[in-house]
């Protein structure tokens, strides 16, 4: 809201804790268990709404995600996975973090602390309710793992091609001091399951432009089958001392 109204943007707001409360009653799911289910329900009615809005106002879902979550398959089949146009699907988070920075410098006053305290959030889809203390119970890192990490496996993975065990051994040496060893092991072998686990959601992705070396989109040439199995990769990441 204060980002919007420093920059000068309408903002609508529209509640959607009634709809998804209803939407728990018609499939059976209690609120209290907060599972995939509760996570997933809140991210495909924001969605709808978008679409639908749209629809009526003549416009158009710009999308959110970025090469590092497309790679990592980290979205909501059918809800945030989906837009009309996903103008950042070349980008990896890393570099959104850089131009969020730069258009930060480029501000004055309120607007540049409104951006460094974004860049300072934990990133989150914030889909369960915080913590006792009111903090963001979600943090995606935590979950997947640093996207520092991750935009390095996405460059040398699909830019170059290279087995986990080579890009085990350059990532150690680029981040020596700053992750351990089996740190880095971990994080590796997950990425290759859920890039590869999570190939179906790329098959279907929105239209967005190409704008790095490493692409995603069919529609910009990445080719692979969604039944592909990730076993001679994560075996490769097995055998990293």
């Amino acid at each position: 809201t204060l980002l919007c109204e420093s920059l000068g943007v309408t903002l609508k707001e529209i509640n959607i804790a009634d709809s998804v409360r209803l939407h728990f009653k018609d499939i059976g799911h209690d609120e209290c268990d907060h599972s995939v289910t509760f996570e997933n329900a809140q991210a495909r009615e924001r969605t709808q709404i978008l679409m639908d809005y749209a629809n009526r106002t003549g416009g158009l879902v710009v999308g959110t995600g970025d090469l590092s979550e497309i790679a990592l398959g980290w979205s909501t089949y059918n809800a945030d996975h989906m837009s009309m146009y996903n103008p950042n699907c070349d980008i990896p988070k890393t570099l959104v973090r850089h131009l969020v920075y730069h258009e930060a410098m480029l501000c004055e006053g309120e607007c540049r602390d409104i951006l460094s305290d974004i860049l300072d959030t934990p990133v989150s889809p914030e889909l369960l309710p915080p913590d006792e203390n009111g903090q963001i119970e979600q943090k995606t890192e935590d979950l997947v793992g640093p996207y520092e990490l991750h935009d390095f496996f996405i460059y040398h993975f699909i830019h170059y091609g290279f087995a986990p065990e080579k890009i085990h051994l350059m990532e150690n040496a680029a981040f020596n001091g700053a992750y351990d060893s089996n740190t880095i092991k971990k994080w590796l072998t997950t990425f290759m399951r859920r890039f590869f686990a999570q190939q179906f959601k790329r098959a279907a992705m929105p239209d967005g432009p190409q704008a790095t070396s490493c692409t995603l989109s069919p529609q910009n040439g990445w080719v692979m089958p969604s039944d592909t199995s990730s076993t001679l990769w994560t075996t490769n990441c097995d055998k990293i001392d």
